[in-house]
């Protein structure tokens, strides 16, 4: 295996219900062979519910996406093995019997990961739209939201000022 090797995000698909019990033996099995270092994490993302019955709140977890088992691991024919023949697994997601890691978009939706966004930018900065509909127009920000990763900007269109929300990688500073 070489050094350059990087652990990817692969979703296994199981039997319904069998999400937890699979990734419980595969934290097992990486613990009892001492392969941590080539499958490096085991998620099935979870939410929270709230139920009201009878005018009582009920907060419960579910499954976000019931019967697959997101793995982190560094694909090598030892750790498609230990994955593809857990109790419980039928396969990876892909082609065949291929599996496709997921791409980066992917991963941040699915808030397997998060990437950490520095923002050069505060409210009252000049603005220019790199793409997107409003491709090289400018504006003024108005307010930024981290949550969401985008920023409110005032944008001169047509002689006048119209509010429009744009994504932090839509933007770049004017100086």
């Amino acid at each position: 295996m070489s050094d350059k090797a990087i652990a990817k995000w692969y979703v296994a698909h199981t039997y319904s219900g069998y999400e937890n019990k699979v990734m419980d033996d595969i934290f097992k099995t990486v613990e009892n062979r001492g392969m941590q270092d080539i499958i490096q994490d085991v998620k099935v993302p979870m939410e929270e519910v709230i139920e009201i019955k009878d005018n009582k709140k009920k907060i419960s977890e579910r499954k976000i996406y019931p019967s697959y088992v997101m793995v982190k691991m560094i694909m090598t024919d030892e750790s498609w093995y230990v994955v593809r023949n857990c109790r419980g697994v039928t396969g990876f997601v892909g082609p065949g019997s291929k599996p496709v890691p997921l791409t980066q978009e992917e991963i941040e939706k699915m808030g397997l990961e998060h990437t950490v966004i520095k923002l050069d930018y505060n409210v009252g900065d000049s603005i220019r739209v790199k793409y997107g509909a409003l491709e090289g127009f400018l504006g003024v920000i108005t307010e930024i939201n981290m949550d969401k990763k985008k920023v409110k900007a005032k944008v001169s269109m047509f002689g006048r000022d119209t509010d429009v929300e744009l994504e932090f990688n839509q933007i770049e500073s004017i100086a």
